[in-house]
């Protein structure tokens, strides 16, 4: 059986109890009784900021009755001889419970500030989210209908190339539709916990090269060099897909210059490095790039800030880990992905 908290707390406070008596009990003489009150006093309060209301109730009166048989003469008794000790003891009785009270009522209003401010920040973050949302949904939804409108209005009027212009563009529309979409659904597995990666031996080289053909084949900000000593890994490679879509399109979104993808292995650890050449990030905001719908101030609108969110979860999901720096050498922000996989290099002796 598990013990309660509470009766974990009373036990932790009895300790705290003793070590405050004991040396105030051998040095009685100097500090008097009146002073021990005050230090005994001050030791429910402190332990009333973190204890729940029945143990620190027992506490406050076990030192009350604590002073009164160690310190109040006469002592080792529960007999106080003098009216003035009596009226201090009682006031240090009550003292000591009202004090109890008090802190649980801060307490109390403290988490319902702290509650009232998270439900605030969350609403906040929902509204972006739902406006970023509209708006990255309505464009492609408008250049759906407006060329499938003008399509079936002016088809015949058309040249072939204006036709599989307008094709090209309903296409493009719903790819970005789809992936607004993906996003979202991603983020509601990611929450519920139902993700489950499929693994699998896996061309990382491969991976990342059909991610950028499929997704961004005209885009030539994009470099990528294949690294020939890779080993085949044990991985999930939709996850990595994702991946790799989400955080190249959230550099190309957020930058105008190049941006380089580097994958290396070391000691069955595979490290993907995806770097940009933008003007980077504050330091103080590098961790929260990962939270959910957030994005940098002052940048350009476009996108529903759960691109990053989604990278961590399937990181994680793969017990990797992903961190943001800013680089050194040049202007540009680093996202390096760490996941320990298990490797073959049957690929390589195939090859040769």
């Amino acid at each position: 059986m598990q013990t309660k908290p509470w009766i974990k707390q009373l036990g932790t406070g009895v300790v705290i109890l003793l070590l405050v008596c004991l040396p105030c009990f051998i040095f009685r003489d100097v500090l008097g009784y009146r002073v021990v009150a005050l230090l005994l006093l001050m030791t429910v309060s402190i332990m009333a900021m973190t204890f729940e209301i029945l143990p620190i109730l027992i506490l406050a009166a076990l030192s009350a009755l604590v002073w009164n048989f160690f310190f109040i003469p006469p002592l080792f008794t529960f007999h106080i001889s003098s009216p003035e000790d009596i009226l201090l003891f009682t006031m240090y009785f009550v003292i000591a419970m009202v004090n109890v009270v008090f802190m649980r009522r801060i307490r109390k209003i403290e988490q319902k500030n702290q509650e009232q401010a998270e439900k605030e920040r969350t609403l906040t973050l929902y509204s972006t989210f739902f406006n970023s949302l509209s708006h990255e949904l309505r464009t492609p939804i408008a250049t759906i209908i407006g060329s499938a409108e003008t399509l079936q209005q002016l088809k015949e009027k058309l040249a072939p190339q204006e036709q599989t212009d307008l094709l090209q563009q309903i296409e493009s529309a719903g790819l970005q539709l789809h992936l607004q979409v993906n996003n979202i659904l991603n983020v509601s597995r990611l929450e519920s916990g139902l993700l489950a990666p499929k693994m699998e031996w896996c061309d990382i080289n491969e991976i990342i090269h059909g991610t950028l053909q499929h997704h961004f084949p005209d885009q030539r900000r994009i470099h990528f060099t294949p690294n020939e000593q890779l080993p085949l890994c044990q991985t999930d490679a939709g996850l990595w897909d994702q991946i790799v879509l989400n955080v190249v399109k959230n550099a190309l979104l957020y930058t105008q210059g190049n941006v380089y993808i580097e994958v290396a292995i070391s000691n069955d650890l595979l490290e993907i490095s995806i770097t940009d050449e933008g003007p980077g990030v504050p330091d103080a905001q590098l961790e929260t790039l990962f939270e959910k719908f957030y994005r940098l101030p002052q940048t350009q609108t476009g996108g529903t800030g759960l691109g990053l969110s989604i990278v961590k979860g399937y990181i994680e999901a793969l017990q990797g880990s992903v961190k943001a720096q800013n680089r050194s050498d040049r202007s540009g922000l680093q996202l390096l992905m760490q996941i320990p996989v298990k490797t073959n290099y049957l690929n390589q002796l195939k090859n040769e």
